[in-house]
């Protein structure tokens, strides 16, 4: 199983599980990236931090840590 942090840019992906503590998992979940949603990967900065994304409609950008928590496929 990927993580978000290994999509590349331009694929769309769908969200299976969320790994990761309380507080940030929550706060990923906060964001609107719930298990089954889907994922657009917009674009990767030049050293991989961070990561833009779309999540139902808007835009987004995450830290490649917290990228990694959240697998996908």
């Amino acid at each position: 199983m990927k993580t978000l942090k290994e999509v590349v840019t331009g694929e769309t992906v769908t969200v299976k599980k969320l790994t990761g503590d309380g507080p940030v998992k929550r706060r990923i979940m906060d964001m609107g990236i719930t298990k089954g949603v889907d994922v657009y990967v917009r674009k990767v900065a030049p050293l991989g931090d961070p990561v833009e994304v779309t999540v139902r409609g808007y835009e987004l950008s995450l830290r490649k840590a917290d990228a990694q928590m959240i697998q996908v496929e």
